[in-house]
């Protein structure tokens, strides 16, 4: 973050804050290398608060010059007319994720809206807030895919695929994930919506072993699968995604459909397209979703990858 990079994140955040978002966005996406000496950091909006992540420690002097920039934005006339009323750094490169508030009172929990829903999400508490933002497109498309399927919704994370079905039209929705405070969460963000609980089951378990229980629960006609690229002990991209893959004709039904998500920027789409050929060979690639504006990056490749197969027995 040298004084030119710092100069461009300044012009870009008030140009951002000039026309604020009245959803939750991100206003700047560093990570994706599209502006050097910026990649560690992102900027999001949550509605009035200001997110500033850092992904790597910086220096001293320049993490000093960083927190003056921000403070001198919140001086600004854009500001002011953003309706901007909180900010803070959280230090993702640390282990807490420690978060450091430049501006207003802290918040540890508030609720976000993107596309009419809303999302209860976490601030400065733990690394990821409760939603990513980067997967906007994919709830998108789950919501207008979701009338009357049967869906599963693999490493759910706090349900914001499932929350998109439901307001979709599903007819069911069965939600796994090991975490059963972020199941928890997921409740909480149907009940936000007013959804039937009835339409939404919850499944507190380690995937690879409870496939019992979710083929029992099965077949579905629109599979989802959005894992960490990395889970110390639970999940390794490079060999457990196959493991996936090979089950999903036991999952589906005849015309069945898969969305399958990675964002680890080391592998391009071919590692999903092959391994669906090799493991699943009954599907087929129909397309690959494109992500939100607001997510540039240097390499097309390298950006999350929201991938549709088609089963075509």
């Amino acid at each position: 973050m040298n004084p030119q990079a710092l100069a461009i994140l300044h012009t870009h955040l008030l140009t951002a804050l000039m026309s604020a978002p009245t959803e939750t966005r991100r206003l700047f996406h560093g990570r994706g290398r599209c502006w050097p000496g910026l990649e560690q950091i992102t900027v999001d909006w949550l509605q009035g608060v200001v997110l500033v992540s850092l992904f790597k420690e910086p220096e001293a002097s320049q993490l000093e010059n960083l927190k003056r920039l921000l403070l001198e934005i919140t001086h600004s006339d854009q500001w002011q007319q953003s309706g901007a009323h909180t900010l803070l750094i959280q230090h993702r490169y640390l282990p807490q994720s420690t978060a450091e508030w430049l501006l207003g009172e802290e918040i540890d929990e508030m609720t976000i809206v993107e596309g009419g829903l809303k999302y209860r999400v976490d601030l400065g508490r733990k690394q990821n807030a409760g939603l990513f933002l980067d997967m906007r497109y994919g709830r998108n498309w789950v919501r207008a895919q979701a009338a009357g399927k049967r869906v599963l919704n693999l490493f759910a994370y706090t349900c914001g695929f499932s929350v998109a079905a439901i307001e979709g039209g599903a007819s069911h929705v069965v939600n796994l994930d090991m975490s059963r405070a972020a199941l928890s969460r997921g409740r909480d963000n149907h009940r936000l919506n007013g959804h039937d609980l009835s339409k939404v089951s919850f499944l507190g378990h380690d995937l690879f072993k409870s496939w019992g229980k979710v083929i029992n629960s099965g077949p579905y006609d629109l599979v989802i699968i959005d894992p960490p690229s990395f889970q110390k002990g639970s999940f390794l991209l490079t060999k457990d995604y196959q493991r996936v893959l090979r089950r999903l004709p036991e999952l589906l039904t005849a015309q069945g459909t898969v969305l399958a998500c990675m964002n680890d920027p080391s592998f391009g789409p071919d590692f999903l397209i092959d391994g669906v050929t090799r493991e699943a060979s009954s599907l087929r690639f129909e397309q690959r979703l494109e992500n939100p504006p607001e997510f540039p990056d240097v390499d097309v490749e390298s950006g999350l990858k929201a991938l549709v197969f088609k089963r075509i027995d």
